[in-house]
């Protein structure tokens, strides 16, 4: 079994209906799954964090990165995505 090429992906932006499913419908349709989610209404923000697994993703990580930071400018949304590897390193101690 491969092991998982896992990412994070922080969202944060005004609330609006829609913004979890397209979302991950977006990563659906791109063979991403969906590990871990966290969301929150702060004030009138929206916060997400997902932990997805790309192991079988259709698309090359900056493929995956260009088509969901069109999908944050389209929603007015910052998406930011995060190698989990790079997460690591920049939080050793």
């Amino acid at each position: 079994m491969a092991p998982k090429e896992l990412l994070f992906v922080s969202v944060i932006g005004r609330d609006q209906k829609g913004i979890v499913a397209r979302i991950a419908t977006l990563l659906y349709r791109a063979g991403v799954n969906i590990e871990d989610i966290s969301q929150k209404i702060m004030d009138k923000y929206f916060v997400m964090v997902m932990l997805v697994d790309m192991k079988e993703a259709k698309f090359s990580l900056e493929t995956l990165c260009q088509k969901l930071q069109s999908l944050g400018k389209k929603l007015n949304l910052s998406i930011q995505i995060q190698h989990e590897n790079i997460f690591k390193m920049m939080h050793r101690l």
